[in-house]
């Protein structure tokens, strides 16, 4: 780490004074009313708190509240309220103030808005597991009385990660984890497009630092071509909008780092052929609000009569709001050079929105009752509180199906519009109406057709719910809902009968496994959950305790590691298998893979190989289990069990061999499949081929090819050799923890 220099006091008090009076000159420029002297008052007690203190990197710590308060401000929107709270938001936790002191000073609401952030500063920063999680259900708690909560530490959650670098790389992969985890989903919840989008590119960022430095370099190598394209494709646009009469202005977005990498892993596709980085958004101004829409078509038609719009990439989100407030209608057309364009028409009242999210949603309000879908979503959060998860991470993963889901948009019978999440069922939406009607449903009509409960409901349709007072509700419901509300309103009912099997399930899922000679701990549960697709601990119990699921339905080949296979046995004989000479851990230091060591295995569910990126998670037994950032397991354990994340370094000196699964595709001939395993087995670093799949459909073949190899050099190495034949069109490394395969 990089020595900490300290600059003189008085060069340090100058800084101090300049980025408050920055601070000071967002607040002045902004729409809200000008309460300067409590902001003052606010800045001067902070400092004096926090006096003589510095943050790791060494600087002065009162800059960090300054800096949080500026996003607050700035790029939140928000007013005197939360800048204050802001700046003290350290205060109670880290000094000998008190909650009183600050009500006495600034008053109940400020007060209330900083003990609410005191309560969760751990955050899950906490070093208990359940402690973590805990301190979300606080977090969530807090939002539900004062939103302003969740807001300012979105922005102490944000300038966090903007100054990780100062921390040990074990804490940056722990940080990183629980923001991609938790922070940056509640982002895109809240409608903070923008935060969301940093927050994901910088856990990017120190999870896979060269990745995101050679994503960053490629961006910059093909930025004047994105730049060229741009003027082209707008000049037109400009020109026919201008002569329309609109006000607007036109601008390129660049799809984020994260998004480019993202997409590339799941379609399996290197960077040159991520055709969507580009796209344009138009702002417009208009006079009267109630006109938005009717501009927002009129833009879309004069878009429209310039270039050919692709017939399903139409977004209609002004007629039907996303659930975190999003409006704008996305239309994707045929660029002049013969390459689809996305291009987003918003009002500036929807981009505030976008981009800001909750404040900015506030500041547009009529008075009238909110009854948006962002405050229907905090009415079920309220809803979750009341009838909380006896364990807290159970409820964290509760929460989480309400914070991924994608959504549906169905209608009443009345023509009423209900969004619910991907996948949920007619019983859902039962649930969603009032519980009483879901309690006592007994089947619905989709489109006028009788469907039962479980029926999975599509976007569009038109629901009706058949109800009986005879009707009783069954414990086998929890099965078939997929919303939270739901699922926590069936559990309150069964809590007994669930508590029964949930024990029961635990005996038994413990007795399997010590009849394998395995003891159970988080990771091979975490396992068992992805085998059986579940995502929460309690329902996976709860459904083996009620003989639902089979214990003897679990693949081996996932749960455990496969000790036949002649990899693992050459693993474990270079690394020992004896508990006793097991080292221990020292979780701040860097660990180094070694073969003649037995504190290391390596995770089953992403395989990772010499030459990823990789980091270690302790067991209770003290192995280190060793995972890819990216692995879903992993991610899970970041942000659950951040304390027993370890940095890990791969030293194997290539006499180990690795598994390693490749995709490959090209139009199909005859003699292609015996060249492919020509040059695989001519290649000298590739040991053994395990397994080849290859199918042929129509001329075009795809296969899968699992292969031995020492680390990620003589993969790719392997990769280019398949790419010279003729007729091969791609070769992919194959993600184990995606693919399943």
């Amino acid at each position: 780490m990089e020595a900490k220099v300290q600059m003189p006091e008085e060069q340090e008090n100058e800084m101090i004074e300049r980025e408050y009076a920055a601070l000071l000159d967002v607040y002045v420029n902004s729409n809200h009313r000008r309460k300067v002297d409590i902001i003052e008052k606010a800045f001067r007690f902070a400092r004096q708190a926090h006096n003589g203190v510095r943050r790791r990197s060494g600087e002065p710590y009162i800059m960090h509240p300054i800096a949080v308060a500026r996003i607050v401000a700035q790029e939140i929107g928000l007013g005197s309220t939360s800048i204050c709270a802001s700046l003290l938001h350290d205060v109670v936790e880290d000094t000998d103030n008190t909650v009183e002191d600050i009500e006495n000073m600034f008053g109940k609401k400020i007060a209330s808005i900083v003990d609410g952030l005191t309560k969760i500063s751990g955050g899950v920063f906490g070093e208990q597991a359940s402690a973590q999680a805990e301190n979300f259900r606080k977090l969530l708690l807090t939002m539900s009385e004062d939103i302003r909560v969740i807001l300012i530490k979105m922005a102490d959650r944000l300038h966090n990660m903007r100054t990780l670098a100062s921390m040990p790389q074990a804490k940056q992969f722990k940080i990183a984890g629980e923001t991609q985890y938790i922070y940056a989903p509640l982002a895109n919840r809240l409608g903070l497009y923008a935060i969301k989008t940093e927050l994901e590119d910088l856990s990017f960022k120190y999870e896979h630092k060269d990745k995101y430095e050679e994503l960053s370099r490629k961006l910059e190598n093909t930025r004047q071509e994105r730049d060229e394209l741009f003027a082209l494709f707008s000049k037109p646009i400009v020109e026919k909008l201008e002569e329309l009469g609109y006000k607007f202005e036109i601008h390129a977005r660049v799809k984020s780092i994260y998004s480019i990498w993202r997409k590339m892993q799941n379609k399996s596709i290197p960077f040159e052929e991520v055709y969507d980085i580009l796209a344009l958004r138009i702002i417009f101004d208009v006079e009267d609000e109630k006109n938005e829409k009717t501009t927002c078509w009129g833009i879309y038609s004069a878009i429209t009569d310039l270039y050919k719009p692709h017939p399903d990439r139409i977004r209609d989100w002004v007629s039907t709001p996303k659930a975190n407030g999003y409006e704008a209608l996305h239309v994707t057309v045929m660029g002049p050079s013969g390459q689809w364009i996305e291009v987003q028409i918003r009002s500036r009242r929807m981009d505030d929105i976008a981009e800001k999210g909750f404040a900015a949603h506030w500041k547009y309000k009529t008075g009238e009752k909110d009854d948006s879908e962002l405050e229907k979503w905090l009415q079920t959060i309220k809803e979750l509180l009341e009838n909380p998860e006896p364990n807290a991470i159970d409820f964290l993963d509760t929460f989480k199906l309400n914070l991924f889901a994608s959504e549906i948009f169905v209608f009443t019978p009345h023509g009423d519009i209900r969004t619910l999440p991907q996948g949920s069922t007619a019983l859902d939406f039962a649930f969603s109406l009032h519980t009483d009607v879901g309690l006592h449903c007994i089947g619905a009509k989709v489109n006028h057709k009788l469907v039962p409960l479980s029926y999975v409901l599509n976007s569009g349709d038109q629901v009706e719910i058949l109800t009986s007072k005879k009707q009783v509700p069954s414990a086998e419901w929890i099965n078939i809902v997929k919303t939270a509300r739901a699922r926590t309103k069936i559990k309150s009912l069964f809590k007994k009968e669930y508590k029964t099997f949930i024990k029961k399930g635990e005996h038994d899922v413990e007795a399997f496994f010590e009849k394998l000679g395995h003891k159970l701990n988080t990771e091979l549960l975490s396992k068992v959950l992805d085998n059986f697709h579940e995502t929460e601990k309690d329902v996976l119990l709860y459904k083996i305790g009620k003989g639902i699921l089979k214990l003897e339905d679990i693949n081996k080949s996932v749960v455990l590691p496969k000790t036949e296979s002649r990899w693992m046995k050459y693993w474990k004989l270079q690394f020992g298998n004896n508990k006793e000479e097991r080292k221990v851990i020292d979780r701040k230091s860097t660990l180094t893979l070694t073969e003649n060591d037995s504190t290391y295995r390596i995770a089953d569910c992403c395989k990772p190989i010499p030459g990823d990126d990789i980091l270690g998670f302790v067991e209770d037994d003290g192995m280190v289990v060793v995972h890819k950032p990216q692995c879903p397991v992993a991610m899970k354990l970041k942000s659950n069990y951040g304390e027993r994340i370890v940095t890990a370094v791969w030293e194997t000196h290539r006499l180990l061999c690795f598994p390693a699964t490749i995709e490959i595709r090209g139009i199909d001939r005859k003699g292609m499949l015996a060249q492919i395993v020509k040059v695989i087995s001519d290649d000298h670093s590739v040991n053994n081929v395990n397994k080849v799949n290859m199918e042929t459909k129509d001329g075009v073949f795809e296969g899968f090819i699992t292969v031995y190899v020492h680390d990620l050099e003589d993969l790719n190495n392997l990769s280019m050799n398949l790419l010279k034949i003729s007729g091969v069109n791609s070769v992919n490394r194959v993600e184990t923890s995606k693919s399943g395969r």
